[in-house]
Parts: structure tokens; C-alpha cells; sequence
């Protein structure tokens, strides 16, 4: 679970390291600063008193004294002025030189808050997304498992463009079965045919599947008919040109997950396992759902879940991190953690 989002008291976070939102003088202060203080003691400011303040989007470290995490990493956030003052690259820069001082320290887990987003006026979403692109671009070349730590859900905001453009796409897709529903048997009957044939339906009474979007022919589908999971998804890895650490990487799978997958013919992961490694691999939705089918899953329109992923993959928008983030948005569950 490279990158996770939780929500949680960033103070009771079992991590290497917690970073502290500061402000420059780093003695203390209000919000996410003051309650790191509190929890840490006394010896915290001692040892601040040495450091000699920071510098808006630099990073310095101390240990964790009371916390359960074994250091703080304290960064300096922008104060937000409408975003002609430099702050979008400022506030990456403390995601970016916190994580190096993590490196340097050869730290395995570190929790962020979301920084500048409380009293420094920073936009909810714009902060998020910035949390969420530099931390992103870092796991894809870095082993680290990193927590993006929501203490409620006030304090977490997607943009309101991409959140009304899923809300009516589920609006658009969602069913909601019935018993006597004809429309939700007639899904049912479609989702056991596609398990029954491991392949996708191409009949439908109400909405026919134009021909474009069938991406992949008869012959390739009987070809691979006795594969399991793991050799379908190893076979992808290789015709994509792909190396097993950039897949789990973009897929936010943990490199020990991977190779249990990797060493068992017959693993059998789960759904969010399964759905991640697609987005790692930028399958359409075909291939998605042949994916799934070799691990016995299937996407419905009864599921918001998987209609959100449906949206991601039809937008052909493959970023994992990104995926996550809506998903948590919607009291979803994440994929690849």
C-alpha cells in the first residue's frame, strides 16, 4: 500500500514519521502544529529551539519524542494570496523535500497531512492535488509507503468539476436492483453469460455494444482460455513492455504482494487487487473485465464502485493515485492498498 488515504488523528499514526504542518519559526502553534506539540512534549520545542525557524517549502526533521512515530518532519506551508505568489510550486516543494529528508533517513512509512489547507487559506482542492501529483510521481520511482492523513472529511475536497462530472456519470449508469426489475435481470443474465464464456456480452436487448468498442477478437480470447490470474497478468506485463517494479508501482501495490502473485500460478488476489493492476496497465474496458473474469470478479451498475471505475478508464485517465483519491471522495474503497 504505497499510498493510502485515511482518515485518523495524524498524532496517532504508526509511521516512521509524521510530518508537522509548521509555521516558520517551528515552536509551535495552532491546528495540526499545536496538537503534534502536545503529543510529543515538552522535549519537541527543545530541540526546535535549535533548528533556527524554516524557510517556506523546506523541511527539517527531529525525533518524535512521545509520538508513536520515531521522527517529525517539520515543513513550512504557503499562505495562499490567490495563487499569483508562488504557491502551487512552494507547497510541492515541501511534499518534495520531505520525502527526500524521509530518503535520506531511510524511512519506510511517513503520514502528511494535507498541508496550507487549514488557517494558510490554501484551497482544499487545489491542495489535495498537489499532494496527491507529488507524492505520486515520487512512489513511482521510490519504495515508501505513504499516508495522506484526512482528520475529517470537511477537510478533504475534490474539485467540484471532476466531482460533478463522476456524480452524473453514476447518475447516467447506476441501477438499482429489484426482484421484479426486468432491466436488472436481464444485467444478471449478461454478468453470468460474460463469467460463463470469459469474455464480454455482445447482445444486449436495450443497449446495444457498438462494434468499435470491441477491442480485442474471438481467437485472442480462446487463446488464453485455461490461464489463470497470475499468467494472464504476467503475459500483459511482457506485450506492454512493461517491468514488474514499474507495474506494482503504477498499480500502488506493495513489492511483496507482487511477487506472492508472481511465485503462485493460482493466486487468487482480490477485486481491488485486480482492478489496480488494470489501471496499471491501461486496459480498456474489455480487457478489464477479462482481467477481472480470471479472478472471478465482474463490474456491475449496481456498484458505484464500479462505475467510478468505469468512468476512469472510459476517460482514459490511468493515474491510480487519482483514481484513489475520487474513490475516497465517494466512501469508496481504494484500489492497490
Amino acid at each position: 500500500m504505497p499510498l493510502e488515504i485515511i482518515r485518523n488523528d495524524i498524532t496517532k499514526v504508526h509511521a516512521d514519521a509524521i510530518v508537522n504542518a509548521a509555521n516558520s519559526s517551528l515552536l509551535g502553534g495552532g491546528g495540526v502544529d499545536g496538537a503534534i506539540h502536545r503529543a510529543a512534549g515538552p522535549e519537541l520545542l527543545e530541540e526546535c529551539r535549535t533548528l533556527g525557524g524554516c524557510e517556506t517549502g523546506q523541511a527539517k526533521i527531529t525525533k518524535g519524542y512521545k509520538l508513536s512515530a520515531k521522527y517529525i518532519i517539520h515543513t513550512l506551508g504557503p499562505v495562499w494570496y490567490g495563487g499569483k505568489s508562488n504557491e502551487e510550486k512552494l507547497l510541492a516543494d515541501c511534499y518534495k523535500n520531505t520525502l527526500v529528508v524521509a530518503k535520506e533517513h531511510n524511512l519506510e512509512s511517513i503520514a502528511f497531512p494535507i498541508i496550507s489547507a487549514g488557517a494558510f487559506g490554501y484551497p482544499k482542492d487545489k491542495a489535495l492535488k498537489t499532494a496527491i501529483s507529488v507524492i505520486g510521481d515520487f512512489l513511482l520511482c521510490n519504495e515508501m509507503t505513504v499516508f495522506l492523513v484526512v482528520y475529517d472529511k470537511a477537510t478533504f475536497e475534490l474539485s467540484e468539476k471532476l466531482f460533478s462530472s463522476i456524480t452524473q456519470y453514476i447518475d447516467d449508469k447506476y441501477i438499482v436492483e429489484h426482484p421484479f426489475n426486468r432491466r436488472g435481470i436481464i444485467e444478471e443474465i449478461h454478468q453470468l453469460r460474460e463469467s460463463y464464456l470469459e469474455m464480454p456480452a455482445f447482445f444486449s436487448e436495450e443497449e446495444p455494444v457498438p462494434a468499435k468498442k470491441l477491442k480485442r477478437s474471438l481467437d485472442d480470447v480462446v487463446k488464453n482460455i485455461d490461464e489463470t490470474f497470475s499468467q494472464m497478468l504476467l503475459r500483459l506485463i511482457d506485450e506492454k513492455g512493461m517491468t514488474d517494479a514499474e507495474t506494482y508501482r503504477k498499480a500502488n501495490i506493495d513489492r511483496r504482494l507482487f511477487s506472492k502473485i508472481r511465485n503462485d500460478i493460482n493466486y487468487k488476489p482480490s477485486k481491488t487487487t485486480t482492478i489496480a493492476f488494470a489501471i496499471a496497465l491501461e486496459l480498456n474496458l474489455d480487457e478489464t473485465k477479462d482481467l477481472l473474469h480470471k479472478a472471478g470478479f465482474a463490474l456491475s451498475h449496481s456498484s458505484k464502485f464500479d462505475i467510478i471505475i468505469e468512468y476512469f478508464i472510459e476517460d482514459g485517465n490511468y493515474n491510480i493515485f487519482e483514481i484513489n483519491e475520487a474513490l475516497f471522495a465517494f466512501d469508496q474503497s481504494l484500489i492497490g492498498v
